[in-house]
């Protein structure tokens, strides 16, 4: 750091289990890549080639070998998993991710339904030989799905070998765990976490003001996910109180103006 500032939160080196920032890279150049590790690569754990965008990636291999080198777990987005899945490509899937070396996978069913029994035996199947993070919650707008169904979910996924569950919000965020207008269901989050573990779970945030209340609610080291490359030191700041969203969050009361 360039200073020193008492009274802010401590933020876990990585490899971290909470305070996780997860970054979705939407097309990113290699020098964009190269850029953005130079600029705040040691705040990321974790990168999402996003949705689709590895099958159009020019030097995909570079760019992943970039990301691992950082120290930073990378896969690709679950839309791809679901788009081999429904084409019973399976074992295409696997080969392109030894291919290229991505140890990493995300298995999930927002685009399509999966059986669930199916998707823990899936997740069972290869958390053998990848890191397994596993998405819950549908991307289409309208589909409600119960609190009990949402920790029943996530709890059996995370028995069956998910490293992180993800709760579903898609880059627009405003599906899932939010509701249409982009604001936190917030009866559903605190029924999930009254029964899974805060540390288990990377809420997908990728607007400010989700952001600011979930550091509000949980502290500077909630994980949370599809951030923007371009975010992740304006969310570091979120997080320790460096932005007016948040300057007081972590201040004793003798510093707070009243």
């Amino acid at each position: 750091m360039n200073f020193k500032l008492d009274h802010l939160p401590e933020r876990p080196a990585r490899p971290r289990e909470s305070g996780i920032t997860m970054v979705m890279d939407k097309g990113l150049s290699i020098r964009q890549a190269e850029n953005f590790l130079e600029n705040c690569g040691e705040w990321v754990d974790v990168v999402k080639l996003g949705f689709g965008t590895s099958y159009f990636a020019k030097n995909l291999q570079e760019k992943v070998n970039l990301y691992k080198e950082a120290g930073m777990k990378t896969y690709v987005g679950g839309t791809l998993f679901e788009a081999f899945y429904v084409r019973g490509q399976i074992d295409d899937y696997i080969r392109f991710l030894d291919k290229f070396g991505i140890d990493t996978m995300e298995i999930s069913d927002g685009s399509m339904v999966i059986e669930h029994d199916e998707k823990c035996e899936l997740i069972a199947k290869y958390s053998k030989n990848f890191t397994v993070m596993s998405e819950v919650g549908s991307k289409e707008e309208g589909i409600l799905i119960s609190p009990a169904k949402w920790i029943r979910m996530m709890s059996s996924e995370l028995e069956a070998g998910s490293w992180k569950v993800i709760a579903e919000a898609r880059e627009s965020g405003n599906v899932g765990i939010y509701r249409p207008n982009g604001t936190a269901h917030v009866v559903l989050i605190n029924k999930i976490l009254a029964k899974v573990k805060q540390e288990d779970i990377l809420w997908e945030a990728p607007i400010k003001s989700q952001q600011v209340w979930f550091i509000k609610q949980f502290g500077a080291n909630v994980n949370l996910g599809n951030i923007s490359a371009s975010e992740v030191i304006p969310l570091e700041c979120l997080r320790v109180g460096l932005r007016g969203d948040t300057f007081e969050t972590f201040l004793p009361d003798s510093l707070i103006q009243s």
